[in-house]
Formats: C-alpha cells, structure tokens, sequence
C-alpha cells in the first residue's frame, strides 16, 4: 500500500509540474535553453553582492537541498524500487544526513519566516470580502509575485510537516511504547515522508521559477 501510493503521489506532482510548464512556459527557456541551463547552474553559487544574512541563507538552502536529496533517495529506494524496508549502508547514511537536515529546517524556519508570512495582497478575495461584508479599508500591499503564494504555502506544509517527520522517527527509538506503538510511528514517519517530499519538490520548483530571469 505505502508503495502504490508514494508512486501515485509522486507521479500526481512531477504531473502537476509539466502540465504547470506547459501552461505557464518559460518561452525564453525554450528559445535559449543553454543560457537558460547556464543561469539554473549558477543559482548554486553565492553572489558576491548578497548580504551576510542572505549568503546564509542561501547556504543553509543548499546544505538542506542536498541532504533532502540524500534522504530521499536513502529512504524512499529501496521502498520503491526494491519494495523492501531500509536497511544496511542506505540506513547508515539516512541516520547520519537526518539531524543535520533537521537542524537546517529550523534555521530555515527562522530566517525564511518573515518573509514567507501571509498578507492581504495574498488573497485579493478575501480582502475584497472584508472590505464588502465589514467596511474595512484593507492596506493596499503590492501582489505577490507568480508562484508567490504558492512559496509561502509548500514552505510553511513543509515546516509543519517537519514536525511529525522528526518526531515521529524519534520517538520510535525509545523503549516508551510498546511493538504496536513503534510499527505505528514508522508508518507515521514513511506517510509524513512522502507528503513531504512532495511539499519540497513543488516548493524547489516554484523557487527555480522565481529565481529565473524572465
């Protein structure tokens, strides 16, 4: 069951991300792929005119990008491909890249935290609502750029989502519940996974598309 519906899950987002792309191309890509292969290359390096905040937050992404890559292979391979649980060299390096991915999200957590925060211009619906229903001038904020909302969304899923991935895991490996227990915070854990990652696939995605140039 945890298999079929990983791979459905999976397929359902990478679907959602090429039927996005055909919908909203990026016509440049398409008439300059290799500029635009060149410009996705240099988003892993650091710009010289970044602040020291920026240039560690940028770090701190890439670090987290990396290890989620790891772990996603580490954990979902043998699950999906081999349909047998982790276990061996897989298991070793999933255990060691998870707390310093997990670290990574709770810097993330508090230096993207400002900037992923909802507003009114959010939600032009609702601001309309308010302002018809309870006669309150709503503050006029600039529209989030496209793919905006979308960012704030996956990033604060994959936060929250965080929390029962790590602590789910965690609690499984002290002796405080029985076998019953522990079989449920593993399937816990591989369910929370899975939505995670797709929360972080779409969530990289939109990031690539905001970071391009037009």
């Amino acid at each position: 069951m945890f298999r079929t519906i990983s791979i459905v899950a999976f397929v359902i987002a990478f679907c959602g991300i090429g039927i996005n792309c055909l919908i909203s191309p990026c016509r440049r890509c398409w008439s300059q792929p290799l500029r635009k292969l060149v410009e996705l290359f240099s988003l892993l390096f650091v710009e010289q005119k970044l602040s020291l905040a920026s240039v560690l937050r940028k770090l701190v992404y890439l670090l987290a990008l990396l290890c989620f890559v790891v772990l996603g292979v580490t954990g979902f391979y043998n699950r999906l491909v081999l349909n047998q649980p982790i276990s061996g060299y897989l298991m070793m390096v999933h255990a060691t890249f998870a707390p310093i991915f997990a670290i990574c999200l709770a810097v993330l957590a508090i230096m993207w935290a400002r900037n992923c925060r909802f507003s009114y211009s959010d939600w032009p619906w609702l601001s309309r609502l308010i302002q018809r229903v309870m006669l309150v001038k709503i503050s006029d904020e600039a529209p989030s750029p496209a793919g905006g909302l979308g960012q704030k969304v996956t990033f604060w899923l994959v936060i929250f989502l965080a929390l029962p991935l790590i602590l789910s895991i965690v609690s499984s490996m002290f002796p405080l519940a029985g076998t019953h227990w522990q079989e449920i915070l593993l399937a816990v854990h591989r369910y929370t996974a899975v939505a995670f990652a797709v929360a972080a696939i779409i969530h990289t995605y939109l990031m690539i598309r905001s970071q391009m140039k037009p």
